[in-house]
Formats: structure tokens, sequence, C-alpha cells
């Protein structure tokens, strides 16, 4: 290996020197003589023995600052590593730069991270480094093709060129670069196959082309590479092939993740028989069939094996006990059947265990997994009891199962590890266990959807305390609320208790809960006043009240009635009354722009955990019916004050909310005139008035509101033409009927309209309704379908996967 710029100093070791005895008039001057000598030789010893400092060549600085000179990171960024980029010093010392201590030359070229915002020009500065080994521009912000100059450098060992915007095919002079041992076009743009270009890299140890839009077959050039390869990731692209049956010629590989493609065929069993093999992904492909590990040796050093998201069938082998070092293992998404082996137990080493959404039966087995942390059995079809051994799990995931029972041993376990406790939609019932009162989940509890009755234990107030997400909605749960449950609940983000038969006040304590951001407690006999003490709550964006008794008016003056960030609220079918000011919703601004929702990395609600993310689900009244979603999209904004006994006019300041997508004011006594200022809500999708005292005239404005698709005016007393816009002609005829004085309706509804129906006509369908059509909304491409209070587990398709630069995704 060749020195760098920077050496130790030589200090060469010191003899001793022998002196003979002389008389004393001449020892002063003698010793004087002898150190000169001494000093000299030193010097000259020093000089031979130390290496030639070359400085940086002038063609090679002029090269680096003509690279310099094609980015604008130069003028715009004046504490990036290029800033030390100048004339007067030398390259050689310059951020990011290595030279060859012998030649000068530069070898080494690492500018990460730089923001250089531009493409490579073919005759960039770049190529004429002809001596560089070592090219790193990760995360640099490139876009464009890949220069064919970058053949030019030869000598390249390591190249690194992650996490840029490159388009395009690898130019097949790529090729030329003979001695890579290093090459990483992770997250990039690249297109096209990749068999020309990487023929010749025989030497090359690891390689990473994942998170592209690489096509055609797996590409047989890596056999060329088999070798000398220890990594080889080429997940996320478009690869469709059979797997290749016979992978012995990989004898050094360690990673392998062709992940996220389209590779089929039956279980590559073939490739657990390489015994370097550390970490394997097979995940989200097509193979089928069972899985078999045959001819495993005894020293196999298999750590975490992904195979989620494929066709596998059949039970899980026993031969999977041949893995002893096996930490993670993932086998969901897949139509696996039987019961779960006893032989999972002999993987003494599992940290990480998920059989999710697949068909297996029976009980959980007993075992002694003490390191397991994650354990994710949902969506199947298990049953029996809760065994005590998994007290100790830090995030417990038994969802969508047949469950029914705890074990005696889990009473006396130390549950206090478990920090993510799901047992929703299970067959569990009776009084929840009192052994819950003894965890301290730092995540979510969620008992949703299950029988259980009773009361909720004041004990639980001190469970909840570092929990971020409580839900217990949909169980016959009895009694009140108790008023002091919520008061150190500070890091509280979702509250769900609806559909339960919970009574007295809502909880004054969750003030406190200076983190929440979703609170459910519909469909229950809750008593109470408006909670106008919420609207001091910093984050809170969804508020449902819906089917209680909760009563009075919503306005109190000298009150604050901000609601900063609030997105949906649904207050419907209740027994609030009285009038709202024309300012009521001035300052609503969670309704008013768009804010965080385009800058975060997931564009849903919800909560990462340590084995995926959680979103928030709802149910509201969506195009007439009641409609479940799955998810509610961050930018949905709705309201529903219906059904109740609201007067006076609609507020004037509703007009502010111009984000919102879902308005429904059906069902009380609002008179006046519609507000023009509904013109302005220009995101709006459904609009629904009826069943009020309005007057006046539809504005002819809404006319210009593209995206409403669905609006209901009936039985009101409005008067005039029906605006002319698509929007209002292509509504159905029952959205208009039973204002005596419109006109215009011959168009939408066929014939002349009846504007006095018969009186059994008039009162069917003017009476208020629950609605009894109820839809499951999957879909997230239309903005309320993407949006009911079930809070739902739904996991991240790529959160199964933590490589050593793939950090988990939760998202």
């Amino acid at each position: 290996s060749h020195n760098h710029i920077k050496t130790n100093t030589f200090i060469p070791t010191q003899k001793k020197i022998g002196v003979m005895m002389i008389p004393n008039q001449f020892y002063c001057l003698f010793d004087i003589v002898t150190l000169y000598f001494f000093f000299l030789g030193f010097l000259l010893l020093h000089t031979f023995a130390s290496p030639v400092l070359q400085h940086c060549h002038h063609d090679q600085m002029d090269a680096l600052l003509e690279f310099k000179h094609e980015f604008l990171v130069n003028e715009f960024n004046s504490n990036s590593s290029l800033s030390s980029w100048k004339t007067n010093s030398d390259c050689c010392l310059w951020e990011g730069v290595t030279c060859d201590t012998k030649s000068g030359k530069v070898i080494s070229l690492d500018l990460q991270y730089i923001p250089l915002n531009n493409f490579l020009k073919l005759n960039s500065g770049l190529f004429k480094l002809q001596h560089l080994r070592n090219l790193s521009l990760r995360d640099c912000h490139l876009h464009g093709e890949i220069p064919s100059s970058l053949g030019n450098l030869s000598h390249l060992e390591h190249l690194d060129l992650l996490g840029n915007y490159l388009v395009g095919e690898v130019p097949a002079s790529v090729g030329n670069l003979t001695q890579l041992k290093y090459l990483n076009l992770n997250n990039n743009k690249f297109t096209g196959n990749i068999h020309v270009p990487f023929a010749n890299f025989t030497k090359l140890t690891h390689l990473d082309i994942s998170n592209n839009q690489f096509t055609g077959e797996l590409p047989l050039v890596l056999l060329n590479l088999a070798t000398s390869l220890s990594i080889l990731a080429i997940s996320n692209n478009l690869f469709k092939s059979i797997f290749p049956s016979d992978m012995s010629r990989f004898d050094k590989l360690e990673h392998i993740d062709v992940g996220g493609n389209s590779f089929f065929g039956p279980f590559p069993t073939p490739l657990f028989m390489i015994p370097s093999l550390t970490w394997v992904n097979l995940r989200e492909n097509q193979f089928e069939g069972p899985i078999e590990f045959r001819n495993i040796s005894s020293s196999s050093k298999l750590q975490s094996l992904f195979l989620s998201q494929n066709k596998f069938e059949g039970p899980i082998p026993k031969s999977i006990s041949k893995f002893p070092n096996l930490e993670t293992l993932f086998l969901s998404d897949n139509n696996f059947t039987g019961t779960i082996p006893i032989s999972i137990s002999n993987l003494v080493n599992l940290v990480t265990f998920d059989i999710s959404q697949n068909n297996f039966t029976g009980p959980i087995p007993r075992s002694n997994l003490v390191k397991l942390q994650y354990l994710d059995l949902s969506n199947n079809k298990l049953e029996g009891e809760i065994p005590g051994w998994l007290g100790g799990v830090l995030e417990l995931m038994l969802s969508h199962n047949s469950f029914s029972r705890f074990g005696k041993s889990l009473e006396v376990s130390d549950v206090t590890h478990i920090q993510t406790l799901d047992l929703s939609s299970n067959s569990f019932q009776g009084p929840l266990p009192h052994w819950i009162c003894k965890l301290r989940p730092s995540m979510f509890l969620d008992l949703s959807n299950n029988i259980f009755n009773g009361s909720i234990h004041q004990c639980l107030r001190n469970t909840i305390v570092p929990l971020r997400a409580l839900n217990l909605q949909n169980n016959n749960l009895t009694g009140i609320l108790l008023q002091d449950l919520f008061v150190n609940a500070t890091n509280l983000e979702l509250v769900d208790v609806s559909g339960n038969k919970l009574e007295g006040k809502l909880p004054e304590s969750l003030i406190n809960c200076i983190s929440l951001k979703f609170l459910n407690v519909r469909s229950n006999k809750i008593k109470d006043k408006f909670p106008s003490w919420l609207s001091s709550l910093p984050s809170l964006n969804v508020l449902i009240l819906r089917s209680n008794e909760f009563y009075g008016p919503l306005y109190h003056p000298h009150v604050s009635i901000g609601f900063q960030s609030l997105k949906v609220i649904d207050i419907s079918h209740n027994h609030f009354n009285g009038t709202l000011p024309p300012f009521y919703f001035s300052r609503w601004h969670g309704m008013t722009t768009l804010r965080e929702e385009h800058q975060s990395y997931t564009v849903y609600m919800g909560y990462p955990a340590y084995g995926g993310f959680y979103r928030s689900s709802m149910e509201m009244v969506n195009k007439g019916v009641d409609t479940k979603f799955q998810r509610i999209r961050k930018d949905f904004k709705a309201i529903d004050f219906s059904e109740n006994e609201f007067g006076g006019k609609i507020p004037s300041s509703i007009g502010f909310l111009e984000e919102l997508r879902l308005l429904n004011l059906s069902g009380n006594t609002f008179t006046g005139n519609i507000p023009q200022s509904l013109a302005n809500l220009t995101n709006l999708e459904e609009l629904d008035l009826s069943r009020n005292q309005l007057s006046g005239q539809i504005p002819s404005e809404l006319g210009s509101l593209s995206f409403l698709s669905i609006m209901n005016f009936s039985h009101n007393n409005l008067e005039g033409p029906i605006p002319r816009s698509t929007q209002f002609q292509r509504q159905k005829c029952s959205a208009f009927m039973y204002n005596s004085n419109l006109y215009g309706l011959e168009d939408i509804c066929g014939k002349t309209h009846v504007p006095n129906p018969t009186p059994q006509e008039s009162e069917d369908l003017s009476k208020p309704k629950e609605q009894v059509i109820s839809w499951i909304s999957a879909g997230i491409a239309y903005g309320p379908g993407d949006v009911v209070l079930t809070w739902q587990q739904q996991k991240n398709k790529k959160s199964d996967l933590a490589p050593a630069e793939e950090k988990k995704d939760f998202g």
C-alpha cells in the first residue's frame, strides 16, 4: 500500500559513543566536536531515512479547481468542504482530498453529503484525476446521466454514488474499471440492464445497486464475480426471472439482498448451503412453494432471514433450528400453515420474530426465547391462551387471531418490559385483566375489538403515564371515565374509547395530555357540555364526539375557540344547540394551511414503532354512508356538525378553512342565506346543508369549486336557479328536492320539478336517520376516501429490513 502525505517522523536508535580518557584541557574542546558530528550525523540519517514529501502537482490542482467551478456550491455554501479549495494552498491538504506521498497525485476524493446540485460534465475536471483509487460522491444531489468519461478512471477501487438523482443506463465504459472492489449505486434512478459494464468486475467484493429501476433477468454476469463477492444488494429494482438453483460459486458471500423484485420459482435451498452467509433478504418477490433447509453446516453464521411477502406455503420446517445464530426471522405475508413448531425454541439468539398475515393455527407453544424483543403473530388463526413467557417481550403484536384467555403465569410474570401490547380483534372477554396495571408501556396499548366488560380500572392511571396510544374501542366497557385518569399522561397522542357504554362526563384531566393528537369517544353515553377547554391542546388533530349525549352551545363568550391544529371534528348526533358567531372558525388554523403535511415522511396520521408504523383510522359519514377509513391522510380536513339543534346563520368565517374537504351541517335549524364565503373552499369535495331552514339562492360562485363532487341542499327553503356548472348538473335530483322555489331542475331531474310532495313522502324523507349502509374504504387515491376511528395496525412493508446501511423506515 502507498504512504499518505502525513507520515510519522523517523527517529533512529541512538548508540552509545565511547569517550577516551584525555587530559582535562582537551576535554571541553573534544566534547564540543563530538556533539557537532553527532548531530550532523543525526540530521543526515533523518534526511535519507524519511520519504520525500511531494506537494500537489499543478495539473492535479487545476483539475480539482475546474471540478469545483462546475458547481454552485462554492458561491452559496461557504461552510462546505470545497471552501478550503484555494489556489494559495497545497491541494493535498484540501478537505476531502488525499494524495500519494511519493508522486503527489490525487488518489482519493471524498465529497459525500456536499450538495453539488448539478450534473457531471463529459469533460469534467474530475475525469482528469486519472490516479484516483477512491471516489465518494454519496448524497451530493447529482443528477443527469453518468458520463462515459468515468471509464477513464481505470485505477478506481472504490466508487460510491449512493443517494443521488442519476438516471439512464450505466455506460459501457464503466467496464474499464477493472480494479473496482467496492461499487455502490444505491438509491438513484438508473435503468436498463447491467450485463455489459459489470462483466469485468472480477475483483468486486461489495456490489450495491438497490433502489433503482434496473430491468431484465438476474444478471448472469454476477457469476463472474462469484469468487470475490461478499456483499450483493440488488433489491427494489425491476428484475424478473427465476432465481438460479446453483449458488455454490458464491463461497464468500456474506450478505445477499434481492428483495423488492419479481424473482420467482421455488425456495432457493442451495443458497443456504453457503457457510459464510449472515444476512439473506428474499422479501417481496414471487417465490412459491414450501421452504426447506438441507445440508446446513452446523457452524452456520446466518443471523438475519427475510422471506416476507412471497407465496411460500406449508409449515415452518423443523430444519429452521439449524441456524443457532439466527437473530431476525421474518416470514410474514405468505401462505404458511400449520402450527408454530416447537423447534423455534432452539433459536436461542432470536431477537425479532414475525409470522404475521399467514394461516397458522393452534396455540403458542412453550418456549424460552429469553432474548426475544419483538414478536408479531397478528393476522393468523391462532387460539388458546397467552402464555406467561411472553411477558418479557418488548413489542408484542397478537391482534386478529382467536385468543380467548390469559395464562395464569402471566398474572405473576414481570410484564414491565413490554413497550407495545396489541391484543386487538381477538375473543377476550370478561373484565380487563389486572396485570395490565403492572404494564409500563412506552408505546401502545391496544385492547380494542374484543368483548371486555366492566369498568376501566383506576390503576390504569399509572399504566398510561408513559403511553403514546391507548385504544379500548369496540368492547362492552361500562361505568364512567375516571376524572383523574389522564392526570399524568403527558405523552399520550391517541385515546380511543369509542364503541363502548361509558357514561358520565369527559375527564377534564385530558387537559394534561399536551401531546394529544387524536381523541375518539364516539358511540358511548357520555353526557357533558362541549369540551371547549380542549382547544388549548396544541397538537389536537382529530376530535370525535359523535353519537353521545353531549348538550348545550359550542360558543361561550370569553372562552377560547381556537383549536389551532384541528383537522377533523365530528360532533354529530348529539344535542348541541345555540348559535355560532360569524367569527367562530376564524382561528381554526389547522384547516387553513397544509403546514407540515408535505414535509413529513408519511402522508398518513400514525405513530412509528419498533416493528412498523401504526396508522390511525376513523369512521365518518362520507358520500352519505357510514364509511370506515383504514388510514387518515394528514391533508384530510373535515367538519361534521350534523344531527344537532344548531340555529342562526352559518358563520361566514367558514370560508377561512381553505383546506376543508368535507362539510356536513345537515339536520339542524340553520337559517339565513348560504354564505358566499363557501366559494373560498377550493378543496371542498363534499357539502351537505340538507334538512335546515336555509333561504335565499344557492350562490352561483359554488359552481367554481372544481373538486366538489357530492352536495345536498334538500329540505330547505331555497329559491332561484340551480347554478349551471358541471358540478351541479352532475348531481342527483334528490340533492335539491323539497325546496319549493328552486328552478332549473329539468336537466338534472329529467322532468319538471314537483315542488309539493305528498305529506307521506315529505315525512319519510325528512326524518333524520343514522346511515345504515356501511362499507370499508381501502382506496387511497381520492381525498376523503382515504380517511374510522377503529385504530388499526398498518405495517410498513419495508419495515422488516434492518441491514447495516438500511435503517428501519416507520412511515
